[in-house]
């Protein structure tokens, strides 16, 4: 039977799949830094970003030419 942290997870990754189902890649790849509270988000592995864009809400865009290839969220764990 499972315990109230993996219910917990559980209800939460239920809650994002809209949000997932709509990205615009299919296959991404998740990491987090809990040291540096960083999540990164690639959508090709390995990631070569040339170029990226820091928006106003601390999401650093990462490009490759014009196609983006991943984002990067700072301060993750402070995120609802």
């Amino acid at each position: 039977m499972a315990g109230a942290l993996i219910n917990q997870a559980i209800n939460q990754i239920s809650g994002m799949l809209p949000f997932l189902l709509n990205m615009p890649e299919k296959k991404f790849w998740l990491d987090y830094d809990s040291e540096a509270d960083v999540l990164y988000v690639n959508f090709t592995k390995p990631q070569r970003a040339t170029d990226s864009e820091m928006l106003k809400n601390g999401i650093l865009v990462r490009y490759k030419d014009s196609d983006v290839v991943g984002f990067t969220v700072l301060d993750a764990s402070k995120r609802n």
